[in-house]
């Protein structure tokens, strides 16, 4: 038997974490400057749109401060005991910060909804303020993080938060603008609640995701049924077993088989350039190019020998 296992550094260092962590520091300073200005503006106007907003920020600060720390975990290199690193740290904190988040957005949507049918007097000149406060603020983080959003789950968790933070800004000022006009003091719970409907499907959605991958759930865009009848397309292959793949962070996608072949590919030393070609395949022929593959080549003889209590289809 004899295994082979790719891994091209070049591409490993493109899909590398990369450094933003002093975008996160400047996002970080200017959200907890909006915790402290909604915080005061919730107490002197007993807002509840402005108070959810606050909790939102709060969360926001929360989240970019776990952002932070991930980021520079993430910049550790690799050791023995750790092999990748602190790359899923990333995960975790995106995970994190999500939980948060949908703890908020159902707190903001059950206050909410108390509040549409007992209003309580709500000063909207002073809300106004704050809201605008805020969303000045939140549009100033956005222009710091919009650049690197993409750049990996926890980037795009913080953007996000930053990017629905200025929105439930947005909707605090709506609400000061109807009460300061019509007197519609529901304006202020409906606020909060629009703040909620913005929060929860967001944090479902990074909740889900990172669950996918910390549970190594076959990545996204990638069909393991098509990749197995690719390998097997590959003269002399005969089967492939215990096929598995999985995310271990943005940008490194990782797959594992066993790979069964004709026993004279041995005999003649054919038995690498098929798995240089299986290497080939999986980097190139699907959506997810895959350069971290670990591939065990076996004769018939061997693969039947197994256990078929370790032994995966």
């Amino acid at each position: 038997m004899s295994a082979g296992h790719s891994h091209d550094h070049g591409a490993a260092d493109a899909a590398g974490p990369g450094d933003h962590r002093t975008k996160l520091w400047i996002a970080f300073g200017i959200t907890a400057g909006i915790v402290v200005a909604q915080a005061i503006g919730a107490l002197l106007t007993g807002s509840l749109a402005l108070l959810t907003d606050t909790a939102h920020a709060l969360t926001d600060a929360s989240g970019l401060l776990i952002a932070l720390i991930a980021a520079n975990l993430m910049m550790l290199p690799a050791d023995p005991q750790r092999t990748w690193g602190f790359r899923r740290i990333e995960v975790i904190a995106a995970l994190g910060q999500s939980t948060l988040l949908l703890v908020v957005g159902i707190y903001a949507a059950v206050e909410g909804i108390k509040r549409l049918f007992s209003p309580p007097e709500v000063p909207a000149t002073e809300l106004l303020i704050f809201g605008v406060i805020g969303l000045l603020a939140n549009v100033a983080a956005i222009v710091v993080l919009s650049s690197s959003r993409g750049a990996n789950f926890n980037m795009r968790a913080a953007f996000l938060e930053v990017l629905a933070d200025a929105l439930g800004s947005l909707g605090v000022i709506i609400a000061a603008i109807v009460m300061a006009t019509t007197g519609f003091l529901q304006a202020d719970a409906i606020a909060g609640l629009f703040i909620a409907s913005l929060i929860v499907p967001r944090a479902i959605k990074i909740m889900r995701e990172t669950t996918a991958i910390l549970m190594e759930f076959t990545p996204q865009d990638l069909d393991l049924s098509e990749v197995r009848e690719h390998i097997m397309g590959i003269e002399h292959v005969l089967d492939v077993h215990d096929l598995h793949a999985s995310t271990v962070a943005t940008g490194l996608p990782t797959i594992s088989a066993h790979i069964v072949l004709a026993d004279e590919c041995f005999a003649d030393s054919h038995a690498p350039k098929i798995l240089r070609d299986i290497q080939n395949c999986v980097e190139h022929h699907f959506p997810i190019s895959i350069t971290h593959s670990t591939f065990q080549l076996e004769t018939q003889s061997a693969s039947e020998a197994e256990s078929p209590a370790i032994r995966h289809e």
